[in-house]
């Protein structure tokens, strides 16, 4: 059976890898929070950092460099990530011991669902253009009354 050009077997492996992801957002968040309350928003992020980095680094030695030699050819704002990522982990942990992992969690992924959205709907930094109907503007609305209720 096939979805829109993806097998039902890629469709599920991608969706694994996503449920993945999400997982992870949702244990990374809790830990970040104990390293913040112990040592401090800069110090859980350097700390967390330094773990990507390096777990990104073991594979990248075995494997030459990989491309980043090809970090010039980015756009100036694909630079920003890492700051982006200090903004999630920060937000995380500073939400999580007031408003609870779920209500941190769901406010995150709420923040992700309307940018994407945006996103979507202008076609900005790649996406392809999905714009913002009727249906999808319920949906989203739908989203800001659960995080409202998850988070009161």
């Amino acid at each position: 059976m096939k979805t829109k050009g993806k097998s039902m077997n890629t469709l599920l492996f991608i969706l694994l890898i996503g449920l993945a992801g999400g997982i992870a957002v949702g244990l990374q968040g809790p830990l970040a929070s104990i390293i913040t309350q112990r040592m401090g928003m800069m110090e859980s992020a350097f700390i967390v950092h330094f773990g990507g980095a390096v777990a990104a680094l073991i594979p990248l030695i075995f494997i030459g460099g990989g491309k980043l030699g090809l970090w010039k050819s980015l756009p100036w704002y694909a630079l920003f990530t890492g700051v982006l990522g200090l903004v999630v982990l920060s937000a995380v942990s500073y939400a999580i011991p007031r408003i609870g992992v779920a209500g941190a969690i769901t406010s995150i992924v709420t923040g992700q669902i309307l940018i994407s959205a945006l996103l979507d709907h202008f076609g900005w930094l790649g996406a392809d253009v999905r714009p913002l109907d009727g249906t999808r503007l319920l949906g989203l609305a739908i989203v800001m009354l659960g995080v409202w209720l998850t988070v009161k």
